[in-house]
């Protein structure tokens, strides 16, 4: 069962072909870093402009490289929601005419349930399949979203956790803007804490005792005094009290320790079998090593350009929906703020 994918849900323009819902034929993504980076965020308008100009190469790329025709699919899968308004409509307008014109089934998808499947992608037919047992916790940790769920089986999802202001990915893209470090901010503090002690600053954390939620204002917040202050040497500022890199490396350090420490302990208190990491924060080498480290149980996390925003994991998706019967019907739409459960 071969199943294309499409994903425009922010600023990266994806097409990937993949077969029994695991295993990678082709996947191409067309990235507007660059385009974004002068205004140091995502422009919605552009974004969406972006997307219309590359779908058509990107999917012929991805039809390339996986050495298949239009008569080979079985199915369409497109991001539906959640993300830009503009950016959606693009794809699921493009899935809807190519499932139409080819007589192929469409699958709208949740984009933030799609992180989670990339957990179950493998390079080709002939790799081993990750072998996830049931019940899984489930940290999806990006630019928009910082969420934990408890999935009892293929698509059923419980929210259990979810940040209460920013975003993770939201935090590392305003700290890297507060330290200098450029845009995206995930991969810049990563880079430049490598050079920084961790311990050297110590952040502030919220623990929000009782709940599985995060917060992650309150710690930019402290940073931004702090360079306000005159504490950080190389910034506008200009301290000679802690280094950027130590600031770089400070600030990754509460991010990942509070997200591994939540996660470990939702892992335990629901008797999960296994933890699963998934979205462009998962990607962070820090988090990563926290999270094994910590956790009660096996941690998986697919490789890093899986993390972030790509349409093999929306194929993945939607080859399960579709072995479920569930298909979309032709008034599917963008839903900008769509939840999984």
């Amino acid at each position: 069962m071969k199943l294309l994918g499409l994903e425009t849900s922010c600023d990266e323009t994806a097409a990937a072909v993949v077969d029994h819902g695991d295993s990678i034929l082709s996947s191409v993504v067309s990235s507007q870093i660059e385009l974004h980076s002068r205004y140091g965020g995502v422009v919605p308008e552009v974004a969406s402009r972006q997307h219309l100009l590359s779908i058509m190469p990107v999917i012929e790329r991805a039809f390339q490289q996986a050495g298949v025709a239009w008569e080979d699919l079985d199915g369409v899968a497109v991001t539906s929601g959640p993300g830009l308004a503009g950016s959606l409509l693009v794809g699921v307008n493009f899935a809807k005419a190519i499932a139409l014109a080819r007589g192929l089934p469409l699958i709208g998808v949740n984009h933030l349930e799609a992180h989670i499947y990339a957990n179950w992608l493998r390079e080709s037919l002939e790799a081993p399949k990750p072998e996830l047992a049931f019940p899984l916790v489930c940290l999806v940790a990006s630019g928009g979203h910082s969420d934990i769920f408890l999935m009892k089986g293929h698509g059923q999802f419980t929210l259990v956790g979810q940040t209460r202001d920013d975003a993770a990915g939201e935090a590392f893209d305003k700290a890297s803007r507060i330290l200098g470090l450029g845009y995206p901010g995930g991969p810049a503090i990563e880079k430049k804490a490598r050079e920084g002690d961790p311990s050297a600053l110590r952040l502030p954390r919220s623990r929000l005792k009782g709940t599985d939620d995060f917060s992650f204002s309150g710690l930019k917040t402290a940073l931004w005094r702090m360079v306000e202050d005159g504490l950080v040497a190389g910034t506008s500022t200009g301290g000679d009290r802690f280094s950027v890199a130590d600031a770089a490396a400070g600030f990754q350090e509460a991010v990942a320790e509070v997200l591994a420490e939540k996660t470990a302990e939702a892992a335990q208190r629901y008797r999960a079998t296994q933890v699963l990491m998934a979205g462009g924060v998962a990607a962070n080498g820090r988090l990563r090593q926290l999270m094994v480290r910590k956790s009660p149980v096996p941690v998986s996390f697919p490789r890093p350009e899986l993390c972030t925003d790509n349409a093999a994991m929306i194929a993945a998706c939607g080859a399960y929906r579709l072995q479920a019967g569930v298909i979309s019907g032709w008034d599917l739409d963008a839903v900008p703020n769509l939840r999984i459960t």
